[in-house]
């Protein structure tokens, strides 16, 4: 009977690993970069090779691109779409230039040249929303990484030429919802920046990502709070990543645990271990002391309810009450120039203040000061041009993460409490960092452009009906 009971299992065993490796996975993998009509990135190809090859692997076959027309990725998306009918587990990544108008987010091939609202309706870029629902849309599992909150290059262009038109045009990708079976990650948070990389390398969210993703027995949204603790911590509290999910069961990306480990875990889960102690811990412990309230809604949304539950929510209603009083200061006092609330700033702004190195030490001081914590090293590196948009946005000034006259005029007046005192660690150089952009200690006559950030913001509303008929009738028809 023991032999029958050993043979019965071993060929159940053969079943269950024949089934596995049954599973049809099939993703969308494309980096765009060599942009013709605004400024290239460097990293997306890059970013989108290695995520290819680390998710053929696994088992996924990959419809893979680089630097894509709008023709060729439509012949890309169209091969998805075939390849992905009734997958089990259908991924699109995406690494390049995305847009928001309206709240509807669009990916821009290169070849991508857009002067108003009507040429993105019309099909200059794609629609993430109608893309997803049409190639991935009877997947039983969907999985969407999008590296693409850049700045929108085309937004003056498209501001310029609709000036007696409602028209809203988003400065990064609009926030999204899963639908069932679906998680849809990002590489930042609403209204934050995301670094890009240095040039010849991956970006931090997609360097998380293949770190990650398909650990061996590791599940999927384990694997996601793993990225962003990643993330937040190589770029100092800088970046979180963000996403939404609806996924119904455990996925996992490189088989799941042993039985065996899976009833070792067991008894001291029973023994009094809190559920998902040890992932939730550490992403706790990389956010709880951080000023960022889409932090800790971000924590919200993994563990709705976890053990620093109410810690969470106690932090978001003192960050929101702080900033409304920070808000009501501000409007009652008049040494304030109003025109500080409307005029952009930029690197040649930046430039006019003559800034040394000792005085943007001071304003990294006074900003550390105010609660925008940062460290004091007289470079405007990109974690400090992160640190200045957070302060911009919560003063109600432009946000660029760039200094004018007005807004650094303003930053003076602000009283700060307890600012720290210069160093000799303030000397010291900051370790180089992977960023987009870093800025020299003297004004440059002509500055060299880097690779733009990556941003997102909330969206208005839903996407015009128009649009959405228009091109889900063309891609629905190229899909047929």
């Amino acid at each position: 009977m023991r032999y029958q009971t050993l043979i019965l299992s071993v060929i159940c065993t053969v079943f269950a690993a024949g089934t596995a490796q049954a599973d049809k996975r099939v993703a969308f993998v494309v980096g765009n970069g060599t942009y013709k009509n605004v400024a290239p990135l460097p990293n997306p190809s890059v970013d989108a090779k290695a995520m290819a090859a680390a998710l053929r692997n696994v088992g996924f076959e990959v419809v893979e691109g680089s630097n894509l027309t709008r023709d060729k990725m439509t012949e890309r998306l169209l091969d998805f779409g075939k390849k992905a009918q009734g997958a089990d587990v259908a991924l699109f990544f995406y690494a390049g230039h995305g847009i928001a108008i309206s709240g509807t987010n669009y990916l821009l091939p290169i070849d991508a040249d857009i002067k108003s609202e009507m040429d993105v309706k019309l099909g200059a870029a794609i629609n993430i929303d109608l893309t997803l629902e049409q190639t991935m849309g009877d997947a039983k599992v969907k999985l969407v990484f999008l590296d693409a909150c850049r700045d929108n290059p085309f937004a003056a262009k498209i501001k310029s030429n609709s000036a007696t038109r409602s028209v809203n045009v988003q400065t990064g990708l609009a926030e999204m919802k899963s639908g069932e079976g679906t998680l849809i990650a990002f590489a930042t948070g609403p209204g934050q920046t995301a670094l890009d990389g240095q040039e010849g390398g991956n970006s931090p969210f997609t360097r998380a990502l293949l770190a990650n993703l398909t650990q061996p027995g590791v599940e999927i949204q384990q694997a996601m709070t793993k990225v962003r603790a990643q993330v937040n911590e190589e770029t100092n509290k800088g970046q979180l990543p963000w996403g939404h999910t609806n996924l119904i069961g455990a996925v996992y990306l490189n088989g799941a645990p042993a039985p065996g480990a899976v009833a070792a875990a067991t008894p001291a889960a029973t023994a009094g271990a809190k559920p998902g102690s040890d992932v939730e811990l550490e992403f706790w412990r990389s956010i709880k002391d951080s000023n960022k309230p889409e932090e800790f809604n971000a924590y919200l949304t993994s563990y709705p309810n976890g053990q620093f539950r109410s810690l969470a929510l106690a932090r978001i209603a003192s960050l929101e009450s702080g900033a409304k009083d920070a808000t009501a200061t501000r409007n009652l006092s008049a040494g304030i120039d109003p025109a500080t609330f409307k005029e952009e700033a930029n690197q040649t702004t930046e430039d006019q203040i003559g800034l040394d190195k000792g005085q943007r030490r001071d304003v990294q001081r006074r900003l550390t000061g105010l609660g925008f914590d940062t460290k004091i090293t007289g470079q405007f590196d990109a974690p400090t041009r992160a640190v200045i948009t957070r302060w911009q946005a919560a003063r109600g000034y432009p946000k660029s993460g760039y200094l004018n006259k007005l807004q650094h005029k303003a930053l003076l007046t602000e009283i700060v409490a307890a600012a720290p005192t210069a160093s000799s660690d303030d000397e010291r150089p900051a370790p180089k960092r992977r960023a987009p952009s870093t800025v020299q200690a003297q004004p440059q006559p002509q500055p060299q452009q880097a690779p733009p950030p990556r941003q997102y913001s909330a969206p208005p509303g839903p996407d015009p009906a128009g649009a959405g008929r228009f091109i889900g009738g063309v891609v629905g028809g190229m899909l047929r």
